[in-house]
């Protein structure tokens, strides 16, 4: 206890001004007088005790003070006398303050007398030791020596005799073991250093940011399953994360990359479709894997058409805003102010807009509006304020049920998302939602999402939500970006030209060993899908560009990892083929029911690849780097730059150069 007292002292005499000595006579005068007033009324309660000659002597007569009715009362009056000196102090109150200086200076001198000139005491036995726990709590001021006593017990052990009860408390040094180690039952208050390196941290915010789970495509045997079937996807989300993820200097957790939407992020320069057959080309080429000599790469693109704008349709839009409380945040509502304000720009006279927020409830802003009422539909969204949790479910309803209303013949109907997918009242289970949202599709009207933020971003429940209600998927962490989903490719965010489009390949036994679908694990389908029209797949919207990548691996390869088959059924007819596969493809025109077939034969004769599908490949081997696949062999971030900046071409929006430097960041990461 004398190194607290000492502490204190230190303290005090640290103070300015220091008491002049006149006024520090006098206190001390007053100081004597009420400690021999005290001491008094302490013998008179208890006139078989003898003071105690040590300085825990004097703690332990203060204790045990307090156990008396009579001389309770003079304590508490002392001690109110030094708190509220205390205290007066703090205000530099030159009075009260030379008061409680003698005060504490007698006290500590005394203390220094008393234990310097008395016999240590014989330890208590352990078990009747009084502990002296100090536990910091983090996120609650530390009280430093706060006796803990049970609520069981009363103020004083009536189990001991009166003179246990009143002997004298132990010294530190007394509480010491035979070996002179502290005893575990007696903690030393730390300092006020040591105990802010003992203070437990706060709780580390987590990052609630979740991704839906899907494993990596496997490598099929040919002879086995020959047949791979997927529906398209033109979401873009997952690239922009990964973007945001890596400008901050982290790498993105694996299930947040989604491979095939990193690659069509980009635009790609495909040979423009003939409206006479269908409303996108195929273009199909194989070359070899970049990453593995002995294997091949299958690339396949998709080029939608892109029709004059007095050709568009008239637009009915409705902004379905998510104003909850997650949304208090830079990149969250502001920004999507913001980007809403650059898609308005796009719209023309006969477009509509209404607006839908939620936020525990759901409320229509603004009622279906012409888009030529510009003023009128910005002012609505300038007063949109966040709070309160996420009724997600009210919304989507409300909103539908608006979009509904206000369609037209000829017109499309489009329910436009915005939120960092937080649905946290109402239906908030993916499943659930997607049952939700299936259910409206039939109404023909589409859906798209746009995220913003993280932290709090729900990836996966965005996803279950673009995926099944005809919708698509984006990401718009900076302005910049929603100038290049709401603008620059507003086309092919707002306006489908094929909806349900599904691709299946089948390959050839006889020429192909084995193979892998690059990405697409979230838009996988059974083999029987393919030609079901009330299966649904993805839109491909105006000027929309498609890709998608095969890595196949030839028969005799040295590559190929597993062996043959004994009993495999010869395939007969193709053997003397050139084609490496056979390519189909399925989509309906907007607004039909009945799908489309495209077929075409994949040529095993393979050509120098070109620019756009170098660049492609160089997306793609950065996915399978962010997520460490198993196939890439000693392919590095290196060699993928290399391959990236052989095929960058043209690059008018720097879009490609851009990626070439995040893959330089996720090297210096990695």
């Amino acid at each position: 206890m004398s190194d607290e007292l000492d502490n204190l002292k230190a303290a005090l005499d640290a103070i300015d001004p220091q008491p002049d000595a006149d006024k520090k006579a006098a206190a001390i005068a007053l100081a004597k007088k009420n400690f021999a007033a005290h001491q008094g009324i302490q013998n008179s309660a208890r006139p078989t005790h003898k003071p105690t000659q040590s300085a825990s002597g004097i703690w332990t007569g203060v204790w045990n003070m307090m156990n008396s009715p009579k001389t309770r009362t003079a304590l508490y009056a002392t001690s109110f006398l030094v708190v509220g000196g205390l205290g007066f102090l703090i205000t530099q109150d030159m009075s009260l303050r030379n008061y409680t200086d003698a005060i504490d200076r007698i006290t500590v001198d005394k203390a220094a007398e008393f234990d310097t000139a008395a016999p240590r005491q014989k330890p208590m036995p352990r078990a009747e030791r009084s502990e002296v726990t100090v536990t910091p709590q983090p996120t609650a001021p530390v009280v430093l020596g706060k006796r803990e006593t049970p609520k069981e017990q009363p103020l004083m052990d009536k189990s001991r005799t009166q003179s246990e009860s009143f002997g004298q408390a132990p010294t530190l040094q007394a509480l010491n073991d035979t070996n002179g180690q502290p005893a575990q039952s007696a903690r030393k208050i730390k300092k006020p250093s040591q105990l802010a390196e003992s203070i437990a941290p706060l709780p580390e915010v987590k990052n609630r940011d979740t991704f839906p789970e899907a494993t990596p495509n496997p490598l099929k045997v040919t002879q086995a399953d020959p047949v791979s079937t997927f529906s398209i996807d033109v979401d873009t989300a997952s690239y922009a994360f990964v973007r945001t993820a890596l400008s901050n200097g982290d790498l993105p957790p694996a299930s947040a990359v989604r491979i095939e939407e990193m690659i069509n992020y980009f635009p790609y320069d495909y040979a423009a479709p003939d409206l006479a057959e269908a409303p996108f080309s195929t273009e199909l080429s194989v070359f070899e894997t970049p990453w593995n000599p002995n294997t091949q790469l299958l690339h396949i693109g998709l080029q939608g058409a892109k029709p004059a704008v007095d050709a568009r349709p008239p637009l009915n839009l409705v902004f379905l805003i998510d104003t909850s409380g997650s949304m208090n945040a830079p990149d969250k509502l502001p920004l999507l102010k913001k980007s809403f304000r650059l898609l308005l720009g796009t719209l023309r006279p006969e477009d509509s807009v209404a607006i839908v927020t939620y936020a525990g409830s759901a409320g229509t802003v603004l009622d279906p509006t012409p888009a030529s009422e510009k003023a009128k539909i910005l002012a609505s969204l300038e007063r949109l304020s966040s709070g309160g949790s996420t009724a997600g479910q009210a919304g989507l309803q409300q909103a539908y049920s608006l979009a509904e209303s206000m369609a037209a013949d000829g017109a499309i109907g489009r329910v436009i998302l915005a939120t960092d997918g937080d649905f946290n009242v109402g239906i908030s289970n993916p499943d659930a939602l997607k049952t939700f949202v299936e259910q409206k599709r039939d109404t023909g009207i589409y859906l798209s999402v746009l995220g913003f933020g993280n932290g709090n971003y729900r990836d996966d429940m965005m996803q279950s939500l673009a995926q099944n209600g005809n919708g698509t998927a984006a990401y718009i962490d900076t302005l910049a970006e929603a100038q290049k989903v709401l603008v620059e490719q507003a086309g092919g965010a707002l306006f489908p030209i094929a909806n349900d489009v599904k691709i299946q390949v089948e390959f050839n036994p006889e020429k192909v060993a084995e193979y892998r679908l690059i990405g697409y694990e979230t838009r996988a389908l059974n083999r029987e899908d393919f030609n079901n029209d009330k299966v649904d797949a993805g839109e491909i919207g105006a000027g929309h560009t498609v890709t998608a990548i095969y890595e196949i691996t030839p028969v005799g390869s040295p590559a190929v990892k597993n062996d043959p088959l004994r009993y495999a059924a010869k395939t007969q007819g193709v053997s003397d083929s050139d084609e490496l596969g056979f390519f189909k493809l399925r989509y309906k025109d907007p607004g039909s029911k009945v799908s489309k077939l495209i077929t075409t034969p994949i040529q095993m004769n393979t050509s120098a690849p070109t620019s756009e599908a170098l660049f492609g490949a160089s997306i793609a081997g950065m996915g399978q780097l962010l997520t460490q696949d198993k196939y890439l062999g000693d392919w590095d971030w290196q060699k993928n730059i290399a391959l990236a900046l052989s095929g960058k071409g043209a690059d008018p929006f720097g879009y490609r150069a851009e990626a070439i430097q995040l893959m330089r960041l996720a090297d210096a990461l990695k």
